[in-house]
């Protein structure tokens, strides 16, 4: 299993900004090893935010992103105390989950 994100979640007025940095190798499935075989490709295909239970944020990601991937995104209403969580899911399967506090 992968490493927890980094999430924070920061309140100014009625929008609040969360950025999360992910911890995932993210290969395209193009590069090769030392021996010459092709490295398969192991990426996040879906992102999901939710503020309080209720999704926010939606996304849908390819071999393309590099590597730790960082995401930022601004949720309006939230307000200090709130939980914001945050999901990905890979092409194999694998899933995470985090969740932070506004503040």
């Amino acid at each position: 299993m992968a490493d927890p994100m980094r999430i924070r979640a920061q309140a100014a007025g009625d929008k609040t900004t969360v950025r999360v940095l992910m911890s995932h190798e993210m290969e395209t499935g193009q590069r090769k090893d030392s021996a010459g075989k092709v490295i398969p490709a192991w990426f996040i295909q879906e992102i999901t935010a939710r503020h309080n239970g209720k999704p926010v944020l939606t996304a849908e990601w390819g071999p393309s992103v590099s590597k730790n991937p960082f995401l930022q995104f601004v949720v309006k209403g939230a307000k200090a105390g709130d939980k914001i969580a945050v999901t990905w899911k890979d092409n194999k399967g694998d899933t995470r989950t985090d969740e932070a506090t506004v503040s």
